[in-house]
């Protein structure tokens, strides 16, 4: 089911269509990933807040995919950019098949999966280090799950099990906890959370709280607005996905692509976690050699494929385009 071509609320869009994705490990909770891809006068967007998000909060995912649909992105100033693997909260012997397979230097592991999931996080990334060897760089990202306390106690022992870990990504809920925890441990901490769901994101600037920005161009507004982000920040960025299918991935590329500068390797291998996309096989963004190409424009979506993965669920799929027409209100007043 798509919905008619036309305006949506005002904005002239061409196709509008709903899909659900299977994903190949439960990730941040989920098993599906969703969303809606529009077609602009430029391109295609893709609108994929997830469900449990707000409209609020939905407004700035519709402006990303509206500036890649209908204005498109800016310049870049490099053609490649250096992909990390992701490697969710899975067992050791899975994280070691996921890394071995990736062909990426870089890895991001995802710990704090529960209260007592200490055990279970060490032998993870102990079986990443051996898959990745002694040179490969190691992150974890703890979505903002510990407190100070916790962090000071368990850092340390990760960053052994590692080998040295390049960074801990988020590893407290508020500015204030990151800062304290930076001033107690040796490795660097990055911001996540606190950039795309504050209500100031460039507080981290000032606050002292981190080494790092990770930035993603879904939350904040589009690549313009989240390069002035990375600017106003001074901070070395990491652009990160949000599990978007192969054309809103292609956003965060384009924002990677227009940094002035990228130290580190960005999380942007993430369409690996679908089992499917909505472009053909060989247009998937799935990196080679640890890199993915700067693209200058979404890729198109295949007809075929976005039958197949549209929700059989004539409620949901009209969820989707009711939340659409909330948000282009929004954005419109806004």
């Amino acid at each position: 089911m798509k919905a008619p071509d036309g305006p949506v609320d005002g904005l002239e869009l061409g196709s509008v269509h709903v899909y659900s994705l299977p994903m190949t490990e439960r990730f941040r909770r989920i098993t599906a990933r969703q969303g809606m891809l529009l077609e602009g006068p430029v391109g295609w967007g893709d609108f994929c807040p997830f469900p449990e998000y707000g409209d609020f909060v939905s407004v700035p995912w519709l402006a990303t995919a509206l500036e890649a649909a209908t204005v498109g992105w800016p310049e870049p100033v490099r053609d490649r950019i250096p992909i990390n693997v992701t490697v969710p909260a899975v067992p050791p012997e899975r994280a070691h098949a996921i890394v071995a397979s990736s062909d990426c230097r870089t890895a991001k592991v995802k710990v704090a999966d529960h209260p007592d999931s200490l055990t279970e996080d060490l032998a993870r990334v102990e079986a990443v280090r051996d898959a990745l060897g002694p040179d490969g760089a190691l992150r974890i990202d703890v979505n903002a799950v510990w407190d100070v306390d916790t962090a000071r106690r368990w850092i340390p022992l990760l960053d052994r099990a590692a080998g040295g870990l390049e960074y801990v990504e988020q590893p407290c809920r508020t500015l204030e906890e990151l800062a304290e925890v930076r001033r107690s441990v040796e490795v660097r901490i990055a911001a996540d959370e606190s950039i795309r769901q504050a209500e100031d994101p460039l507080k981290v600037a000032v606050s002292g709280a981190a080494d790092i920005a990770v930035i993603k161009c879904s939350p904040l507004g589009g690549v313009r607005a989240a390069l002035r982000v990375a600017q106003a920040c001074g901070l070395p960025c990491v652009v990160s996905s949000a599990l978007e299918t192969s054309v809103g991935l292609s956003a965060q590329l384009a924002l990677a692509g227009a940094l002035p500068e990228l130290q580190f390797a960005c999380g942007l291998g993430t369409a690996r976690l679908l089992s499917s996309d909505v472009v053909v096989p060989e247009e998937r963004l799935l990196p080679r050699g640890g890199f993915l190409p700067v693209p200058r424009r979404a890729p198109v979506p295949d007809p075929g494929l976005l039958s197949e993965h549209t929700p059989p669920d004539a409620e949901l799929v009209a969820w989707w385009h009711s939340r659409l027409q909330r948000v282009c209100s929004l954005l419109r007043v806004g």
